[in-house]
């Protein structure tokens, strides 16, 4: 088990890293792309070269006892960089650019001095999983340490500082993002701060190990998840809405396209359904095969009976779009039942030109569910008198009736 937890999550980094790569390459001159996979590659590496195996085939590979520590800092260091630059491009603003380069700059600074340091030092006896501790006295060694652990704690602080401040300014998934990655720069910075206690603790003649070896590396783990998802999350968010408003739609539809199976049916007029179960192609799909439909019985519309239903469900309800998809919804069933009764198309009735919108699709439907002026158009035959009389005040389409659809 020994590094399995670093290997898995190093793993799922680079998944992530590799979903965001053709982005990458489509648009390679974007800032905030190249930042959001350089963040997402410096956190897995930073779970790699952590993990104790890793460390073992490092030091021995090289030749160098302890090479593996120094390169570890400085994918640390690196990422705590990596994290500042990307809320510096996110935000914006007058001079982003040549803020970010200010942090690059400095933090490239913080590496030279950690490859100074450790050259100039005497680390020769390996330490995998005690390093910081062991070498807390060693001059050069304990200067590189401090350093590494104090540059990481300056972005973690100043990074947590700026999404928790932006946060307030904004919301949605955004919002959310922000906060995720503000909790996770807070835990990142338990990661410097024990370490930190340890090395003091030490100074002082307490052994305080295993705040180094123990708490950190966990610290540092979770901080690491909340930060990649913060940064995720409004990237991914969007998305998942996209596809449960899609679903919802597709599902509300589901009415107006049983209105129509005959008509679909008997004249082909159903697409192929799609292969992949998307939410966005099933909704596109069923739409069109319900526009298919409605194309087909254009010549069957009764426009009177569609300015009567409107008139009426206007004055009774007072509201445009419910009227309109009222009206439309009784001169569908009025039509599919014409069509399916052998009638000849009519040209003085055709609504080619009043295509229902998608929005009004949907409203149609909640109203071929429970509109009591389809019920009784429905139950009419023909009677227009009937498909038109005052609705009862219980015909309101409310929220009740959307999901019942």
């Amino acid at each position: 088990m020994s590094g399995l937890i670093n290997y898995l999550s190093c793993g799922a980094l680079l998944l992530g890293l590799a979903a965001r790569l053709p982005d990458l390459s489509r648009d390679w001159r974007n800032p905030f792309l190249r930042t959001i996979c350089s963040l997402l590659g410096l956190a897995s590496l930073c779970f790699l070269l952590g993990a104790p195996p890793t460390v073992g085939a490092i030091n021995s590979l090289s030749g160098v006892p302890n090479l593996a520590a120094p390169l570890t800092y400085a994918a640390i260091t690196a990422y705590g960089a990596a994290s500042l630059v990307l809320i510096v491009h996110w935000r914006g603003g007058p001079n982003v650019r040549r803020t970010a380069r200010s942090w690059v700059l400095a933090y490239t600074f913080v590496l030279v001095g950690i490859a100074t340091l450790f050259a100039l030092g005497d680390a020769s006896r390996e330490r995998r999983a005690d390093f910081d501790t062991y070498y807390a006295d060693t001059a050069y060694i304990r200067e590189m340490i401090v350093l590494y652990l104090a540059a990481h704690l300056t972005a973690v602080c100043v990074t947590s500082a700026w999404c928790l401040s932006w946060a307030r300014e904004v919301d949605g998934w955004l919002r959310a993002g922000l906060l995720t990655m503000g909790v996770g720069t807070v835990i990142n910075a338990g990661y410097s701060i024990s370490k930190i206690a340890a090395l003091v603790a030490g100074w002082s003649g307490r052994d305080w190990s295993r705040l180094s070896t123990e708490v950190s590396p966990g610290l540092a783990g979770l901080g690491a998840l909340l930060t990649v998802t913060g940064v995720v999350v409004p990237l991914l968010g969007p998305t998942l809405s996209a596809w449960r408003r899609n679903r919802r739609s597709y599902v509300r539809l589901a009415p107006l396209e049983r209105e129509l199976d005959d008509v679909l049916t008997r004249h082909s007029l159903r697409l192929r359904r799609p292969y992949l179960s998307i939410p966005g192609m099933l909704l596109t799909w069923r739409q069109t095969s319900i526009h298919n439909a409605l194309f087909h019985l254009d010549g069957y519309f009764d426009r009177t009976l569609y300015e009567d239903t409107l008139a009426a469900s206007l004055e009774a309800t007072g509201d445009a779009e419910r009227a309109e998809a009222e009206a439309w919804a009784v001169i569908i069933v009025a039509a599919v039942r014409r069509e399916r009764d052998g009638h000849t198309p009519d040209d003085s009735g055709r609504m080619a030109n009043q295509t229902p919108e998608a929005s009004t699709l949907e409203g149609i439907a909640d109203a071929l569910a429970t509109s009591p002026l389809v019920l009784r158009a429905r139950g009419s035959a023909g009677d227009r008198d009937r498909a038109v009389a005052t609705p009862h005040k219980s015909s309101r389409l409310g929220p009740s009736s959307r999901s019942a659809s």
